[in-house]
């Protein structure tokens, strides 16, 4: 533990990143469990330089977990905006609701209390009690993983069940019985700065004599990463219906992929269309499924809609999979709706959260509503 230990915090000391969570304080006191808390999960699979102005802007809005317990979901979204996985912030939502309604307001104290709270694993529950309260807690996220496996030359896959039971032991005996909070800080930031996945920094580790891996050479080989299934490509069609100077919008159920967010009506090409999906691209394949679409778009609004197609793309990219959206147009009279569809002016169209496609989709659109008048027009 010592000589593993003792060598990693005098180099945080000196080699530690300046982050603004490790600055916080409540009531004049360090630190303040809420914003730890609220970085450690906008931290969750994502990276430093991309969670800071995402960090900032959160506790800007919702400053304390009081105010985060009392706001609207899709206030929340909008705020989470881009990062991604946005079940994150519906945790944090419920979580601060469940926080102020069952333990008065005050992030709990205990391993087993922040684990009944959405969003918060093993791992997270470890590192805010440590950096928040400096009590004694493994953790095991990407980062430790990766530096666990290298030091301790572990050559099985680490996602298997019991090499993840094995790291757990391991992160659990490395813990020193004092300063665990800058222990966990400190093996946070050699994963990120010198432990890296590629390319890692070894010349400068300060446990590089303890690490079997390195010894080894085979520090950029560990993890072992079983072979990657080729990412799939799905079609997805998207209707932009005009009633005047408003487009209709639809909300996603709370759960699942993209839960809570807006988007344009439309749906994956195979749900869309009971027979053999048609040809990607093909102009009877995109008549056939703008009829399907259509027939969606007419049960949804209460009128037939006529569907053209725009010939205007969006490619996008999600972790699992990738996806074109190919756009239609179209009209109505009458603007009568209920939740979850809804008419915006399109003006108005940023202050509601939507994904990172459908925000591509706005963008396209605002770049032709000049050009292609016959986009509004018709």
């Amino acid at each position: 533990m010592s000589r593993f230990a003792m060598p990693l915090l005098r180099w945080y000391k000196k080699a530690g990143r300046d982050l603004p969570w490790r600055k916080t304080t409540v009531g004049g006191v360090p630190p303040d469990p809420y914003a730890i808390w609220v970085s450690e999960i906008l931290l969750q699979q994502t990276q430093v330089s991309t969670v800071l102005p995402y960090y900032h802007r959160f506790l800007s809005n919702f400053p304390t977990v009081q105010s985060l317990a009392a706001a609207e979901i899709d206030d929340v979204l909008k705020c989470w905006q881009g990062l991604g996985y946005y079940a994150r912030a519906r945790n944090l939502l419920l979580a601060a609701r469940r926080i102020v309604d069952r333990f008065g307001g005050t992030v709990p104290l205990t391993l087993s209390e922040l684990l009944t709270l959405p969003g918060i694993g093993r791992s997270s529950a470890g590192a805010i009690l440590n950096i928040a309260f400096s009590q004694r807690h493994p953790i095991l996220d990407g980062n430790v993983k990766r530096i666990l496996v290298r030091v301790f030359c572990i050559t099985k896959d680490p996602k298997e069940r019991q090499v993840t039971e094995k790291l757990w032991r391991l992160s659990e005996s490395l813990l020193p019985k004092t300063r665990a909070d800058h222990f966990t800080q400190a093996i946070m930031d050699l994963g990120a700065t010198i432990c890296t996945p590629a390319a890692p920094k070894c010349d400068c580790c300060p446990v590089s004599r303890l690490c079997k891996g390195y010894q080894k050479g085979l520090q950029n080989k560990l993890p072992i990463r079983p072979v990657r299934k080729k990412t799939p490509h799905y079609d997805y069609v998207c209707a932009i219906i005009r009633n005047g100077e408003k487009v209709l919008i639809k909300k996603r159920q709370e759960t699942g992929l993209l839960g809570g967010l807006w988007e344009f009506p439309g749906g994956r090409v195979s749900n869309l269309c009971s027979d053999a999906s048609p040809s990607r691209g093909s102009k009877v394949g995109m008549g056939f499924i703008g009829k399907s679409l259509n027939e969606i778009i007419e049960k949804e609004v209460g009128q037939s809609v006529a569907l053209t197609p725009l010939g205007l793309e969006i490619k996008h990219a999600f972790t699992h999979f990738k996806m074109t959206i190919h756009l239609f147009a179209g009209s109505v009279r009458k603007s009568k709706t209920q939740l979850p569809l809804k008419w915006v002016p399109i003006d108005q169209l940023k202050e509601h959260p939507f994904s990172s496609a459908h925000q591509k989709i706005i963008l396209k659109l605002q770049n032709v509503r000049q050009s292609r008048r016959d986009l509004w027009c018709g």
